[in-house]
């Protein structure tokens, strides 16, 4: 009778454990295996489908990460950095000619290295720069032709009388004036005896920034396009003022604002063709006070009538007058500290 009792309690006991052990193991574990495979099932189609739609993708992706993908090999490190390239040449869409005066200094380099990385990302773009140099400099050359950009290298010197200034005030020295002439008159003696293209002539000088948006903006123009800029005149942006009617009316400007074209030289792009039909518009040197540079070019192009303005009717900021700070030196000395073949 004892030894029942002890059967019977033994499988009371033991009765319980073994029917959850059995439900764990035929609802828990299924379960789980169930959503695996569902999971699984779901990254094949989902490989499937890309590997399906994103061959072109796949095969644009650099060597060494391809390599490690099929392989899970160690990725290969290239040694050698090879420049990427502008988008391939539209013959329907309207070039941008840019003309960017430069001179020697120590953040030259810097400040064009950043320019052309922008400048890659601009379709049907063709790069004028001019040296302000009696000579076109092994840096900026070797700058250009390792830029993968459509480029034209021109230098003229400004002369000394010229850069000191006629007057001891500083803003009436020319700065970049006999350059971006001399890239003017590039464009017109090369399209002399051709028909010209369809697109637009820019002043970018090498120390701003700017926004890709902004040649999309200007590609289209006209005659002469206009937008805001910013960190200029003292304060956080110059612009035209705009018209309901979407015309330009005046100028939103602290610095003399009844200049005939209260604008700073980034502000503006000038069709191409427009260019060419008044050979005698350019910049002038001589009786032109500081800030109006850029009035004694558009006056004989233009009127304010004729203004188109752009960046969503001048609203919208989208070149920056940046400055990079100037290095200091001061540990050089005057005979130099660091290897002077090392190009900066």
């Amino acid at each position: 009778m004892l030894r029942r009792r002890n059967l019977l309690t033994t499988i009371l006991i033991a009765l319980p454990w073994a029917l959850l052990l059995t439900l764990w193991h035929q609802y828990p574990t299924t379960h789980y295996l169930s959503l695996l495979r569902k999971e699984t099932d779901e990254n094949v189609t989902s490989k499937a489908l890309l590997n399906g739609t994103s061959a072109l993708r796949e095969g644009s992706l650099p060597s060494c990460i391809r390599q490690q993908q099929s392989t899970g090999a160690t990725p290969r490190i290239i040694q050698s950095y090879v420049y990427s390239r502008p988008p391939p040449w539209s013959d329907t869409l309207p070039t941008i000619f840019v003309i960017t005066p430069t001179y020697t200094r120590p953040v030259q380099k810097a400040e064009l290295t950043r320019l052309a990385n922008t400048f890659l990302h601009v379709q049907n773009l063709h790069w004028v720069v001019v040296e302000d140099s009696p000579r076109r400099t092994n840096l900026v050359s070797n700058l250009l032709e390792k830029a993968g950009l459509n480029f034209t290298h021109l230098n003229v010197e400004t002369p000394k009388s010229l850069k000191l200034g006629l007057s001891w005030i500083p803003s009436h020295t020319p700065r970049g004036t006999l350059q971006r002439n001399l890239g003017l008159h590039w464009l017109r003696d090369s399209f002399s005896n051709t028909s010209p293209p369809e697109g637009v002539v820019y002043f970018a000088d090498d120390d701003n920034t700017y926004s890709l948006e902004l040649f999309e903006e200007m590609r289209y123009t006209r005659r002469v396009s206009v937008w805001p800029v910013a960190f200029v005149g003292g304060l956080r942006y110059e612009s035209p003022k705009v018209s309901p009617a979407g015309k330009v009316v005046g100028w939103k400007t602290v610095f003399d604002p009844n200049r005939p074209f209260a604008i700073d030289m980034a502000g503006f792009a000038i069709s191409i063709k427009l260019i060419l039909e008044k050979p005698q518009a350019s910049f002038k040197l001589e009786g032109v006070k500081g800030g109006y540079q850029e009035t004694s070019l558009l006056k004989d192009l233009v009127t304010m009538d004729g203004l188109e303005p752009k960046a969503a009717n001048c609203t919208k900021v989208l070149v920056w007058h940046t400055r990079t700070e100037r290095p200091t030196l001061v540990n050089e000395g005057k005979r130099g500290f660091t290897d002077p073949r090392v190009e900066v």
